[in-house]
């Protein structure tokens, strides 16, 4: 769903690349980016830590396809559409809430949960109400009408699962009464969810506004949400790994399941379980479990006579040859 604050975010200056880049290259560089930035590898450094959350959120609009199209849709009316007023820049809810009772004062949310006042209303409702009726489409000609209620903003953290499986939550607001907000599975890090009705009430008779809640997702322990597919790191043995192996592969919130290693299999590479990744209302993703070759820390002594014979009825050849070939060339 579209967020207010896409007119401003820059998704491809953030991930530093164009505007055309494919699918396999915005991964390629999103996981280049996260590496870099993310916080166990820049431990106690807030700049490192905000960079990574810029970056997620990015990531996480232009690899979907849908919120990638629909984010370019509004970027595109942003170039043209905005407004200046008392100093400060605005969309067009900035502009238009103004008209019909937009504007300060807010609410909080106990639990790290903050509930604030958002000026206007969505574009298509104020349009709608300047016109008579239900959007842009109405008869032309201004006849007013009452005033939708302010929107309101609000923020919660969920669990890596929860976002995943969607589940209702409870948001409790200061001197208020509770409110459920069903969570839909599959929401991402940073995607706003619009509320329809749970804003504040019209100040004559009109509609309630809209809740726009931001969702922040926790990190998972061994889980990394790519699209609407999962990654885990899956190590196995050298033995496993040279000669092939039947191994359990975990997943989120199930059992584990099987997979078969092919003998050869070297490090990085990625199997494939269909249908155990992300479900939403469009699609269903994978796991994808990228084989990592442990290597043993100590070695026994019978072991180790083994592994020198083998050394030696090996072919004498250098795997960095190419490598080093090429970066001569």
């Amino acid at each position: 769903m579209a967020s207010q604050d896409w007119f401003d975010k820059d998704f491809y200056a953030v991930l530093g690349v164009s505007k055309d880049v494919s699918a396999p290259e915005l991964k390629k560089t999103y996981r280049k980016l996260a590496r870099q930035f993310h916080p166990d590898s820049n431990p106690g450094d807030p700049a490192s830590e905000s960079r990574f959350k810029e970056i997620s959120e990015a990531h996480s609009v232009l690899s979907n396809p849908e919120l990638r199209q629909e984010y370019d849709q509004v970027r595109a009316m942003g170039s043209g559409a905005r407004f200046t007023a008392g100093g400060q820049s605005g969309g067009f809810e900035d502009v238009f809430g103004g008209m019909f009772g937009g504007g300060g004062g807010g609410q909080r949310y106990s639990g790290g949960q903050q509930y604030g006042g958002q000026s206007g209303s969505s574009f298509e409702d104020l349009l709608g109400g300047m016109f008579g009726g239900g959007g842009a489409g109405g008869p032309a000609g201004f006849r007013g009408g009452p005033a939708k209620g302010r929107d309101l903003a609000a923020t919660t953290t969920l669990d890596f699962a929860t976002a995943i499986n969607g589940e209702t939550i409870k948001l409790q607001p200061a001197g208020g009464r509770p409110m459920n907000v069903k969570i839909p599975a599959g929401v991402n890090d940073g995607q706003k969810i619009r509320l329809k009705g749970k804003g504040e009430a019209s100040p004559n008779g009109g509609q309630s506004g809209d809740l726009v809640l931001t969702v922040t997702v926790r990190k998972h322990p061994i889980f990394e949400r790519e699209g609407n597919n999962l990654r885990v790191s899956v190590p196995v043995t050298f033995v496993e790994a040279a000669l092939g192996a039947t191994i359990e592969v975990p997943t989120l919130g199930g059992a584990p399941v099987k997979l078969k290693v092919a003998p050869g299999t070297p490090s990085g590479r990625v199997l494939r379980v269909k249908g155990r990744g992300v479900t939403t209302t469009r699609a269903t993703g994978d796991l994808l479990a990228e084989v990592q070759v442990a290597v043993p820390n100590r070695i026994p002594e019978a072991a180790l006579e083994h592994l020198e014979a083998f050394a030696k009825a090996m072919p004498s050849e250098n795997p960095r040859d190419d490598l080093i070939a090429r970066a001569r060339s």
